[in-house]
């Protein structure tokens, strides 16, 4: 994020000699992006962040997409995707490419260990349920309708309150960050933004663990997932400041951008990262002009994939589309409304819908596993016949 940030003690000046009350010192860790141009926190450690005692392989962690097949809309009901494993392994992924996957979890088991992603940022919404997300930055509570971005390297445990959660996450191989059309070369967020800083929230408390004895962080990255075993808690963080930190964002503070006629995907962005952009489709005033189509126009993705994320509300534009429903419109074939949504459109004035809308830069693949909940259907669901 493009502000600054500290909790607890910090010396005065950075790389300097920072002392216990024994005597004894914080080990200074620099957690940076970009080698050093980047955004970048500093953290001081009661134990040094190196002190691994065990370390083991655990496996690959890639996933298995489908053959070649025919170029097509596709429909994932994810409601009926397993309820399974914990907020991490649980994941059931969707679709995915060398820039991003997307996947759900509803997790039915605890974490007993801490995690971290060693190949980029995450970002998590919370379609329901609520919780803490507990890291070396800091305890974040979330509750549905949160986006929570996860810095690439953080090392965290999510604790839901009870058993009903489930969540849409991207894991990217690049940083997520605001749309840059809304920032001034500052970093500050414009006043035609529709968001702001204000709206932003921050790890709540800094809870320091000085536990001896062994702790298990899993890192994910080059497509594998290692075990390492620490003599001390990972969350012994004291005190740390900088710009790189986990925190929260709710889909109902996105301030809708309205017009008088139909406005393009673009004002609903929220996020972007290397090639991908995250929208938000929020409860809205319909275009105002005597003669406005509300719905979108039928449109080509000539360049990205685009795929929705339906949260709850009436989806104007489709027809049997539910809740936890994930659309796939692939770039090189035009998509738009279902039959009759264009006529049905006219004269309203409002629409309840919430959705999350990711297009890809480069095409999407498909996970196998996702055939299991897919509406094989929905590709001639255009047809009037």
């Amino acid at each position: 994020m493009p502000f600054y940030h500290r909790m607890g003690h910090i010396p005065n000046k950075r790389h300097v000699q920072f002392r216990k009350e024994d005597g004894s010192l914080f080990r200074e860790q620099v957690m940076g992006t970009k080698g050093f141009s980047g955004n970048q926190s500093i953290l001081y450690h009661h134990g040094a962040p190196t002190e691994i005692v065990k370390a083991e392989y655990l496996g690959s962690c890639s996933v298995e997409y489908e053959d070649d097949s025919v170029l097509g809309y596709r429909h994932f009901q994810t409601g009926a995707a397993p309820k399974k494993g914990d907020p991490v392994l649980g994941r059931t992924y969707v679709l995915g490419n060398d820039d991003i996957l997307i996947a759900v979890s509803s997790p039915t088991e605890p974490m007993n260990y801490y995690y971290r992603n060693g190949d980029g940022d995450e970002l998590l919404f919370v379609h329901y349920g609520t919780g803490k997300v507990e890291s070396m930055f800091g305890t974040l509570r979330y509750r549905p309708g949160d986006y929570i971005v996860i810095p690439i390297g953080t090392i965290y445990r999510i604790v839901p309150d009870g058993d009903d959660t489930k969540f849409l996450v991207v894991e990217t191989n690049s940083w997520i960050s605001t749309p840059k059309r809304y920032r001034n070369e500052h970093g500050q967020l414009l006043e035609h933004s529709p968001f702001c800083e204000r709206d932003i929230r921050l790890p709540e408390t800094l809870e320091t663990h000085t536990e001896l004895g062994e702790f298990e962080v899993r890192s994910k990255t080059r497509g594998a997932l290692h075990s390492h075993i620490y003599s001390h808690h990972p969350l012994d963080v004291v005190g740390w400041d900088g710009y790189l930190y986990p925190y929260i964002f709710n889909i109902a503070d996105f301030e809708p951008i309205t017009g008088r006629i139909h406005m393009p995907p673009p004002i609903h962005q929220t996020f972007e990262g290397h090639q991908f952009v995250v929208c938000s489709f929020v409860p809205r005033m319909y275009d105002y002009h005597p003669e406005a189509v509300p719905t979108p126009y039928f449109h080509s993705n000539v360049d990205s994939d685009e795929v929705l994320y339906y949260v709850e509300g009436n989806f104007m534009s489709r027809r049997g589309i539910e809740e936890g429903s994930i659309t796939l419109h692939p770039s090189g074939i035009p998509h738009g409304p279902h039959p009759g949504t264009i006529e049905a459109s006219l004269g309203k004035k409002e629409t309840k819908e919430l959705a999350v809308m990711v297009d890809t830069f480069r095409p999407l693949k498909v996970v196998k596993v996702a055939h299991t909940f897919e509406d094989k259907n929905y590709l001639y669901s255009w047809s009037h016949k």
